[in-house]
């Protein structure tokens, strides 16, 4: 089918603005790949320390550079309920890369933090900073020219991308990325939700509030409700990079495994020694860019990937922008409805249809570039099957024809909106990204006095006595990445959330973050510039009215003097402990959220 005019026309643009770029990170991976393998160029001494601690046969086969050597990293720990069955997967690899004519090697493991420990916490002010640091452990792990291919073993939020971000640096190589699955269902979302409102109120003890979290978070596997982790998974499938039908299969089924075994033989036959070479830095070009934006508009995904997106593409030489995401969102649907976008999880999601049924409506649209590479083979078409087993072993069948369940999943002929439910807003308080796919239509547009706060604490001390009565636009700032790591805000959802079901019209404006868990309170995220870099949101004050137009892009202050003002200072003491004085250096290194808040040079 024919590619959507949109789609063509944004992914366009892309090329163009990306063609400088974009042509000197191929040069470098083209280079690369013509080298052969890097470890025939290594000194006997280097080599020796290479495989010191291989088999014989594996020692002979990688001093010959006659079989391919595949890295794996991973970010297993087992305090990550989604990583904690990565524990396993090394020697399942092996085992798989040697069947298929290879040798793997263990060559590093990243960090991995889970944001919704540190929700609330000092440590989440380390945790966008947590994927740069993983992009270079990545790199360090695949530094020492002994690879032909890389297997990536990682799920949640700032993880993947991180990942993503170090292969990208060895662009030569094929890179597949293995997921773990989702956890079962537990607690359904609108019951936690509800649990922790009444929390937030007084109304729930801390027992009660932690018996409802710990029946959602129950078991082994990724957090069920559609936050960044299972958008990362979605991104992974729709961008060639996972097996067909990988993302969303459970832990420690049959089917897993082998799904796990299967990655680790289809990478062994991606190098360059075999005859079906696929480098990453092929793959992930601006068709899969544009692919991922789509995919993440139609499953209504994080907002948090309106800063990865932007990272993952600048490490391959492709420059996206916020512009992007509005204009295709315009002519996305939303075609899924996952907790916080409804009441449904990702099992109910992969039960009615998952990633197969959502690329093949997504490809009959013309909304997904189908010409494309990926670790499965040419073409997106592949990502239409899904994967099961049998007696001899593991086939694709073609995708499902019908959504098994309309309240969860819809085709593009029904879909639940029209549009992706992701807005760019601009005005004399900056640029902003806001999610409305959860915020009810009559909410989308807010305009009253503000109330300014340095910090959520600040406003959830203010809920806590009472202060907060009426219509108000909460403007939370120095929360963005210069100013303290850019933390999440989800403390902020239950005490705005009671405001409004209170019958007061309220909105969040916040350099900071929401992520994937943003929900009804209209919200707009990620104010660029940053308050604590000169934005104007350090010179608003109490009582100014501020608007807040999603339907017309538009977030304002409105008063005359605002360039005038002096801008207020930052709050002091939150530099220390924790190990946050470990990352100054990467606060004043850090560049803008709309250009991915990292600290590599292409993001600044």
């Amino acid at each position: 089918m024919t590619v959507h005019p949109r789609v063509a026309e944004v992914t366009r643009r892309i090329a163009d603005r990306s063609a400088a770029s974009r042509a000197a990170y191929l040069e470098r991976v083209r280079a690369a790949t013509a080298q052969g393998p890097a470890r025939a160029a290594l000194g006997c001494t280097n080599l020796a320390h290479g495989f010191a601690a291989c088999s014989l046969a594996d020692k002979r086969d990688l001093g010959e550079t006659t079989k391919p050597n595949i890295a794996i990293v991973s970010a297993y720990n087992d305090m990550l309920s989604a990583h904690q069955p990565l524990e396993t997967y090394p020697a399942l690899l092996k085992r798989a890369v040697a069947e298929a004519g290879g040798v793997a090697q263990f060559a590093g493991g990243v960090p991995a933090m889970c944001d919704g420990i540190t929700q609330g916490r000092a440590g989440m002010e380390l945790s966008l900073f947590s994927r740069d640091v993983i992009a270079m452990a990545t790199a360090v792990a695949l530094s020492h020219d002994m690879f032909d291919g890389a297997l990536m073993l990682g799920v949640c939020d700032k993880i993947v991308p991180g990942l993503l971000i170090g292969a990208l640096s060895f662009g030569h190589l094929p890179v597949a990325f293995v997921p773990a699955g989702p956890m079962p269902s537990g607690l359904p979302n609108n019951d936690k939700a509800r649990i922790r409102q009444l929390f937030a109120e007084g109304k729930a003890d801390r027992t009660q509030l932690l018996q409802a979290e710990s029946a959602a978070y129950h078991a082994p596997g990724t957090c069920t409700f559609y936050g960044t982790a299972n958008s990362n998974q979605m991104l992974m499938e729709v961008m060639g990079l996972h097996l067909p039908g990988a993302s969303f299969e459970s832990p420690g089924t049959p089917l897993r495994e082998a799904l796990t075994a299967a990655a680790g033989r289809t990478v062994t036959g991606l190098t360059a020694l075999g005859d079906r070479h696929t480098p990453i830095g092929e793959v992930v070009d601006e068709r899969a860019i544009t692919n991922a934006v789509v995919a993440l508009l139609a499953t209504g995904g994080s907002t948090n990937h309106t800063l990865h997106l932007v990272a993952v593409a600048a490490a391959a030489g492709i420059e996206l922008t916020w512009d992007d995401f509005a204009a295709l969102s315009e002519a996305v649907p939303l075609l899924t409805r996952m907790y916080p976008n409804g009441a449904a999880d990702v099992n109910q999601f992969h039960a009615a249809g998952g990633m197969a049924y959502l690329i093949g409506q997504l490809l009959d649209s013309g909304l997904l570039h189908e010409d494309v590479a990926t670790v499965a083979g040419p073409g997106l078409a592949r990502y239409r099957q899904r994967p099961r087993l049998t007696d001899e072993g593991l086939v694709w069948d073609d995708e499902p024809k019908q959504s098994a369940d309309t309240t969860v999943l819809r085709g593009a002929d029904d879909p639940f909106s029209p549009d992706g439910g992701l807005r760019m807003v601009a005005g004399n308080l900056g640029r902003a990204v806001v999610k409305v796919s959860a915020v009810a239509p009559e909410r989308h547009v807010i305009e009253a006095p503000a109330r300014v706060f340095d910090s959520q604490a600040q406003l959830q001390e203010a809920f806590s006595a009472g202060d907060l009565d009426g219509d108000f636009v909460a403007v939370v700032r120095f929360q963005g990445p210069r100013a303290n790591g850019m933390p999440e805000l989800h403390k902020l959802t239950p005490p705005l959330g009671v405001l409004q079901d209170r019958g007061h019209r309220v909105a969040l404006v916040t350099d900071g973050r929401m992520s994937g868990a943003s929900g009804k309170v209209p919200a707009a995220i990620h104010v660029s510039p940053e308050a604590a870099a000169g934005g104007p949101l350090a010179r608003v004050r109490d009582g100014d009215p501020v608007r807040l137009d999603a339907a017309a892009g538009v977030l304002e202050v409105l008063v005359d003097d605002l360039d005038s003002r002096p801008a207020a200072a930052p709050p002091t003491g939150s530099d220390t402990g924790t190990g946050r004085e470990l990352f100054a250096a990467f606060r004043n290194a850090v560049g803008p959220a709309e250009r991915g808040a990292g600290v590599f040079g292409a993001l600044r």
